[in-house]
């Protein structure tokens, strides 16, 4: 049964998650917004290759070249839905939103996936 939990509430715990986020890295979190929606989009689901998508990047990494000619800014969005309904009690999902927008986080930084599943971020 999926955790119950306002919009309010689950978008306090991902100011929590980001207040976590040591400060040599948040300095760095440049041209970059943090979105939370309920559900993911059709088209965001096709790039997630049929996986539960609790959270997305979008945009170009730290390490890639034409970082800085990039106009739009980078999104990192964290998705309420999935995240509740994996989850048992407010424990559970706060620590699933901590671990997901780490991972997403990682992924402005330019780290990959398989490394993130390999060290526990995924």
């Amino acid at each position: 049964m999926p955790v119950e939990m306002s919009p309010e509430r689950f978008e306090e715990l991902v100011a929590d998650a980001l207040d976590e986020i040591p400060e040599e890295f948040a300095s760095q979190l440049l041209n970059l917004v943090f979105l939370v929606e309920d559900e993911p989009s059709v088209d965001q689901l096709k790039e997630s290759e049929g996986e539960d998508l609790l959270g997305l990047y979008e945009g170009v990494a730290l390490t890639d070249g034409d970082f800085f000619g990039y106009a739009e800014p980078n999104r990192i969005w964290i998705f309420r839905g999935p995240t509740l309904r994996m989850c048992e009690n407010e424990d559970e999902v706060a620590e699933e939103v901590m671990i997901t927008v780490f991972h997403e986080v990682a992924h402005h930084f330019g780290i990959e996936e398989d490394l993130l599943w390999e060290t526990g971020w995924a």
